[in-house]
This record gives structure tokens, C-alpha cells and sequence, in this order.
């Protein structure tokens, strides 16, 4: 048997048509779109198959999409007897990889994202914030000009996202980001990318998202994974619910450490890391942080079949 892990996409990966054509093509999953549906008293469906893009696009409409579009697949895989030994996720991957491994149900993660996505857009005011990925500058480097700033002003800037070497995203308040991008061009650092998203996520600015939040999250019923999650806070692998939930509120304001958790994984003898849910981001970081191991992305019936077919060969 082949020693697989379980990788899910976060906000950013969302695109209209997603799981559009596993709808189409297996019977079985159509029961999930429409439960979906029903628990959020909101076509989903429609919206992640017909658009429009911008409405997608809102952290309360893509979070619940991206999840359901990764329990899909993870689904189909099972029905194959395909299972993962590890999980892991990127910031709201994270709860696509608890709902694989046990620890919390497709029914209630559903709600609960839609519920983190509206509290993180209200968490501080739409167009103050701003996020930007620092692309070939060494960490060191980044967190000490993020020092000068916030020492020298009232701005907030903080360290949101470890992605793969050479590749840190900066979250903060929009003159925070501009100040430390004007810094790190002038200490050479040559491409500093503003993204497109609605607020500074992973920094300190979202601690009154996660007061809020710990509140639905009290509401839900968590169980002990039944494999190893690696966490975003830690980069370290949790199966204890209690240890979940406290990390699930942490999360919000804390940095993603998606290459040390990918080393961390790596450390378990792996035969491939897959990345399940829409797009490719994650494969492209799994193979920067290591460009021998072997990777899948599985994201439509093509993919899916290969990776099916590959598994199953391999393990025969």
C-alpha cells in the first residue's frame, strides 16, 4: 500500500466551474452539492458552477466552495479505497484536511467556513488592509524590515504566510505593507507582488475575527482525528480535538508554515503528496520546497483517474 498525503488548497484557488464536472460525471457527489445547498440556505452550487467571478470571489463564498470541492474529491477517492496517512491544508485548507481525517464533519465545517469568512471580512475595515508576497528574500531579511516599521510607526505588519523558499506573504495594514515594500526594495529585494484579497489575513489584525470565532466554534462538535493533521501554527501533526480547536483560533492571526509542514511530512517516507480541491498552487510549492518528490494535483475526472491509476499500480 502506497504512503499518500492529503493536501487542500485555501482562498485564492477558488475559480467558477469548479467541481462542475465530477457534478456532471459521478452520480454519487451530486447528494454533497445539494446538502451544501440546503445547510447554507444559499445555491452555492450555482454560484461555483455559473459565477459571477467576484461574487466567488467573497472570503464568505469562497471559503464554503473550496471546502466543498475538496470533500468531493476526497469522497471519490474513498469510494476507490484510496486514503491518505497524513493531512494538511493552507489556512482554509486546514478544515478541508480536518473533515478528511475525521475530525469534523462536511455538515457543520460547511456553516462554520462560512461563518470564518464573514467574520474575517468584518475583522477590520474593507480597502485598510493589504497583504503582498515577498518573492526571493531570505526571512531574516523580511522580518527584520517588518521590525523597522512597526517600531517606527503605528502601522502593523506582520509575517502571514511561509510558503516555499524564496517565497514569504507580508499582511498588515495597506501603509504597513507600502512602507515594508518600499524597505525590502531598497534592501534589493526586487519583486514584492500586492494580492488581490479583502483584508490583512494572518496578522494581528484578525484577533477580533478570532475572539468572534471562537464562539461558533463552540457550537461545533469536533472528534480525534483519526490520522495525523498538520497544523498551520505549528507545522507539527495534532489529533487531539482540544489541541484542534485552539489551533484553529490561533490560525487566524498566525503565519501559515506550509514549507515546514511540508518538510515535516516529507520526514514520514512518503510515496506522493496530493493536492486535492481546485487548482495547482499548492503542487507548485510542494515541489519548490522539494522538486524530487512526487506529486498530484486532482482537481477534475482527468486527474482523478491518473491518480487512481497510478495508485493503484503502484500498489498492486
Amino acid at each position: 500500500m502506497k504512503k499518500v498525503a492529503f493536501v487542500y488548497p485555501g482562498q485564492g484557488s477558488q475559480k467558477v466551474g469548479m467541481g462542475k464536472e465530477m457534478y456532471s460525471k459521478y452520480a454519487g457527489v451530486k447528494k454533497l452539492f445539494d446538502q451544501a445547498d440546503e445547510l447554507l440556505d444559499f445555491p452555492l452550487t450555482t454560484l461555483m458552477f455559473e459565477g459571477p467571478a467576484e461574487e466567488l470571489t467573497n472570503t464568505e463564498n469562497a471559503q464554503p466552495s473550496l471546502l466543498l470541492t475538496s470533500a468531493v474529491i476526497s469522497k471519490l477517492l474513498n469510494n476507490n479505497d484510496i486514503y491518505p496517512v497524513m493531512t494538511a491544508g493552507h489556512s482554509l485548507g486546514e478544515y478541508s484536511a480536518l473533515v478528511a481525517s475525521g475530525a469534523l464533519r462536511l455538515e457543520e465545517a460547511l456553516p462554520l467556513v462560512r461563518t470564518r469568512g464573514t467574520l474575517m471580512e468584518r475583522a477590520y475595515p474593507k480597502g485598510k488592509g493589504a497583504m503582498a508576497a515577498v518573492l526571493g528574500a531570505k526571512v531574516e531579511m523580511i522580518t527584520e524590515v517588518l521590525a523597522e516599521v512597526n517600531d517606527s510607526s503605528d502601522e502593523i505588519v506582520d509575517i502571514a504566510n511561509l510558503n516555499c523558499p524564496g517565497q514569504v506573504v507580508i499582511s498588515g495594514t495597506r501603509l504597513g505593507i507600502e512602507q515594508a515594500s518600499d524597505k525590502l526594495k531598497a534592501n534589493g529585494v526586487k519583486r514584492v507582488i500586492p494580492l488581490n484579497v479583502s483584508g490583512p489575513f494572518h496578522s494581528r489584525l484578525m484577533e477580533p475575527a478570532s475572539e468572534q470565532f471562537s464562539k461558533a466554534l463552540e457550537k461545533i462538535e469536533f472528534f480525534d482525528a483519526e490520522i495525523p493533521v498538520y497544523a498551520n501554527v505549528t507545522a507539527e501533526p495534532v489529533k487531539r480535538k482540544s489541541e484542534i480547536i485552539d489551533l484553529l483560533l490561533k490560525q487566524l492571526y498566525s503565519p501559515v508554515r506550509f514549507e515546514e509542514t511540508i518538510e515535516n511530512m516529507m520526514k514520514e517516507d512518503l510515496d506522493a503528496i496530493v493536492e486535492i480541491g481546485s487548482g495547482k498552487v499548492l503542487n507548485g510549492l510542494v515541489k519548490k520546497v522539494n522538486r524530487k518528490m512526487t506529486t498530484f494535483a486532482v482537481q477534475d475526472p482527468e486527474s482523478l483517474e491518473t491518480f487512481i491509476n497510478w495508485y493503484k499500480e503502484e500498489s498492486s
